[in-house]
């Protein structure tokens, strides 16, 4: 019996009692179902591709991987993007309002100006309406105040702390503040990521994804006595730069064990178009152009972090499981988007391609299929929707996701979408559809096409051969209707008429 049949389960109790006394006696031994907790572990600038049971043997995620053989793993998971550099600003703050970009973006100002109305539709006040124990602590960086959306808040972060490490500006090589632009070449010690006096994520000498480890395991020890339902949400730091991690994590990958992506090249060419040039932060963090070293280094902190990750991780799930709750609980796994990392002459996630746009996303639970992979494209943000069904919360109309619990169970394809829809300022669109993708760069008319089936990659842009014109335009097309549905304002209607025109 699921949760979602609890009323219809005490009407029917109700009844039989009335007709026989001794029946109702009996059944009111019986107890009936507890809803069930939810435990959210998110983390931050982590891509698809950072999970070996997912694919990558150089990378070491033992706990995740034990994740996905318990749980489904849906393959196809993205972000929609960001109003600004700051794209997990943008991820955030749609997963716990429920709204899409532009609409999450406005929805903003009724936080800052601390309206009740508002912070009552948000994801934790809506676990906590119907009797959930809410908890959060982590990284947190969206306009709300955690206190008005959880019961329990721990340690709050803020986006980066210390994000400079130092004075400086990105305006040249130069003047980049401690810790970017680096590393020049071997010789290049200017910032190590085990020293703990290079600021980031250390507190008290304590890495902050141990800090968060131990706060939630904190929460679950006074938990397991209390009867209400809890809800989870445990916000990493980990892997955002700066990717510290302790040394002994960083020696498990020798550079020579490290490859360079299929899709590495020393610059971008449409960086300037795209706004990915030298002074963006995420891109300052290697020298351009990119070289081999340099980007296998920043490989190698990005797997360091990743496996200490894990580990906190794993001991996080060892809790849950000596607390005698993991049979009633639903745990997601998720990342507020992906990174670059080296892929495209990129380091960032400030672009439409899938490594920085898809993320890692797993559902593990009671009635939730073990080792099972679901190719169907979903939002990262589906995760809330889906913790509302879980809940027998009936979801509001102005939550814009769809829960993919009929998805992760196999039991039907609602929840699906027809194309996946992308976005960064004003500088790129994207639409994902039927196997291709369409990027679209407004400030200078580039369009890119890519045949993902074909080419998962994205190396060859398919956008100037004439055998795909009308893919490009019947694309484009459909880009402009899923911009008109997330009240995205941006015409793009010259741009489209030039292609359109050549057919």
């Amino acid at each position: 019996m699921t949760y979602r049949l609890f009323p219809i389960f005490v009407s029917l109790t109700s009844l039989f009692g009335m007709l026989s006394c001794s029946s109702s006696n009996q059944d009111s031994a019986k107890e009936a179902p507890s809803p069930p907790n939810i435990v959210f572990l998110f983390a931050d600038d982590m891509t698809y591709t950072a999970i070996q049971a997912l694919g990558n043997e150089e990378v070491a995620t033992p706990n995740l991987d034990k994740l996905v053989r318990n749980g489904t793993t849906f393959t196809h998971a993205y972000n929609m993007g960001g109003w600004n550099g700051a794209v997990c600003i943008a991820s955030r703050s749609m997963m716990i309002s429920g709204r899409s970009l532009w609409r999450a973006n406005q929805f903003q100002q009724k936080w800052q100006q601390n309206d009740s109305l508002a912070l009552a539709q948000t994801w934790g006040q809506l676990m906590d309406q119907v009797g959930y124990n809410t908890y959060m602590t982590g990284k947190w960086h969206i306009a709300a105040h955690p206190d008005s959306v959880f019961q329990i808040v721990r340690h709050v972060r803020p986006g980066m702390p210390n994000d400079f490490r130092g004075e400086g500006s990105f305006d040249s090589p130069e003047t980049m503040p401690l810790g970017y632009n680096r590393p020049k070449n071997e010789q290049d010690q200017s910032w190590l990521p085990y020293d703990t006096a290079m600021g980031g994520f250390w507190e008290g000498g304590q890495h902050w994804s141990e800090v968060l480890r131990d706060d939630a395991l904190d929460f679950l020890d006074s938990a397991t006595a209390r009867p209400d339902p809890f809800f989870m949400y445990l916000a990493f730091n980990a892997p955002h730069d700066p990717r510290q991690s302790p040394k002994e994590f960083l020696d498990r990958y020798p550079l020579d064990s490290i490859s360079l992506p299929e899709s590495w090249m020393p610059r971008y060419p449409y960086e300037e178009d795209a706004g990915l040039g030298p002074k963006l932060r995420d891109e300052a963090l290697a020298p351009f152009p990119r070289t081999e070293y340099a980007t296998k280094v920043h490989m190698q902190e990005y797997y360091a972090i990743i496996t200490h990750l894990d580990e906190q991780i794993g001991k996080i799930l060892d809790a849950l499981e000596a607390s005698g709750k993991m049979d009633n609980t639903y745990i997601f796994f998720s990342a507020d988007h992906g990174l670059s990392v080296g892929r495209h002459g990129l380091l960032g996630k400030q672009n439409m391609y899938d490594h920085s746009i898809r993320i890692p996303l797993i559902v593990v639970g009671p009635d939730i299929p073990a080792n099972q992979e679901v190719s169907i494209d979903v939002y990262l943000q589906d995760i809330m929707a889906t913790s509302l069904e879980l809940a027998d919360i009936e979801k509001p109309g102005y939550v814009e996701f769809n829960s993919f619990l009929d998805l992760a169970q196999g039991n039907t394809s609602e929840g699906a979408y027809d194309a996946i829809y992308g976005s960064y300022i004003n500088y790129q669109r994207m639409i994902r559809k039927d196997g291709m993708k369409l990027i679209v760069y407004p400030n200078t008319n580039q369009v890119l096409l890519y045949n993902l089936e074909d080419d998962p990659k994205e190396i060859n842009n398919l956008a100037d051969n004439p055998a795909y014109a009308e893919q490009v335009v019947s694309l484009f097309q459909d880009l402009q209707i899923l911009q008109q549905q997330y009240a995205d304002t941006l015409d793009l209607e010259s741009i489209y008429n030039q292609f359109q025109t050549q057919l």
